[in-house]
């Protein structure tokens, strides 16, 4: 396979004319964050927020362009618009309504957290196969897109495949009966995601609505850990159902926490639930019982702003072991005590998006010792 440079994707841009008809899209300054992973290559498209929708027939144009460059077998261009702040004495423009649903989902909701470090994307893997031991069909999107962990929870690996002929969207990966898709498919796991907001959330929308999902009762989206525009942005313009927030018991993490709350409440979004995660840990050779980070510190925001506290999960070498080999807990060890608790916080997410509702009853659990 040919190796593509940057000077290979500036000569076929140099081609394509600049909307206004002076000069072509690189001499006009519209290109910018070019990024090449083998045959994958990404950039953005600079516009203005009027501009947006009128720009999209040419974003088509350039991607198709790219796609035609020996090489490339996957081209994500992505159109970024920065909005001019309000000036002093003006009203801030209003915020727009959330998007269009995902064809064949019927619930989105966002696993998140106010900081990195807690435990978000093995809290939103093992919520997702808790839900499908419900018997509900589920499906994740990787919306950490400078940290994206699914892959390698899931110990999936490989690039999708098209799901047409002309490459426009893309079948997502299949494991333990989920759907599965991420920018980390797209790039070697080792490369830094240098990008701006705007390019990230272009990419993000791309993965969420050029994929090919089947029908689903649930999309679990793991999000980017704080409270930026990124995250922002992405509560907006995407039809959540509701959101769980991750936190451990220490008070430092339940400051960030708090900040997650309120962003999904500025944008209308319901908060599902809370859950605590490392929230203490058992010696297997004593017995005894050690709260780390302190306790019960999640469950005691929970009641303070008044939404439902999920559950304590607890601190365990095998939850670890297994995140990392690609085997989460909740698929491979489904009597344990971890996948009894997962199960029950997603019994508890389902019932807050049904009324209560499952699609056949969950099989009862016994843990030795409990």
């Amino acid at each position: 396979m040919a190796t593509v440079t940057q000077d290979d994707i500036l000569s076929v841009l140099k081609r394509i004319a600049a909307p206004d008809g002076r000069g072509n899209v690189v001499s006009a300054g519209l290109v910018s964050d070019i990024a090449i992973q083998g045959g994958t290559v990404m950039f953005a498209l600079t516009t203005s927020p009027q501009h947006v929708k009128s720009m999209e027939a040419l974003r088509g144009a350039v991607e198709k362009a790219v796609l035609g460059i020996a090489g490339v077998d996957k081209a994500m261009v992505a159109l970024t618009a920065e909005r001019a702040p309000a000036q002093p004495g003006q009203p801030a423009q209003p915020q727009s309504q959330r998007g269009t649903g995902i064809p064949g989902i019927k619930h989105l909701i966002a696993v998140a957290s106010g900081k990195g470090g807690v435990g978000k994307s093995t809290t939103a893997v093992n919520l997702a196969l808790g839900l499908t031991s419900l018997g509900l069909k589920v499906a994740v999107l990787d919306a950490d897109v400078y940290g994206p962990s699914i892959p390698k929870l899931f110990g999936l690996t490989g690039k999708p495949e098209p799901s047409d002929a002309a490459g426009k969207k893309m079948k997502p990966m299949t494991r333990y009966g989920v759907e599965v898709m991420s920018i980390g498919f797209l790039v070697p796991e080792d490369t830094a995601m240098i990008w701006r907001g705007p390019m990230v959330m272009s990419a993000l929308t791309q993965l969420l609505r050029e994929t090919e999902w089947g029908e689903a009762d649930v999309m679990v989206i793991d999000m980017p850990p704080g409270t930026g525009d990124v995250q922002l942005t992405l509560a907006q313009q995407t039809p959540l159902s509701g959101a769980v927030i991750v936190s451990t018991p220490q008070d430092l993490a339940l400051i960030d926490a708090r900040k997650g709350l309120n962003m999904f409440k500025k944008v209308n979004v319901p908060v599902i639930g809370i859950v605590e995660n490392m929230s203490y840990f058992v010696c297997s050779k004593c017995g005894e019982r050690h709260e780390i980070f302190g306790h019960g510190g999640a469950r005691e925001e929970a009641e303070r702003i008044g939404v439902p506290f999920l559950g304590e999960i607890p601190l365990d070498k095998e939850v670890r072991l297994r995140s990392d080999s690609g085997e989460p807990v909740a698929a491979t060890q489904p009597d344990s005590l971890h996948a009894a608790l997962y199960r029950d916080v997603a019994r508890q997410v389902w019932a807050s998006l049904s009324g209560g509702k499952l699609a056949r009853p969950a099989p009862r659990i016994v843990v030795e010792g409990q």
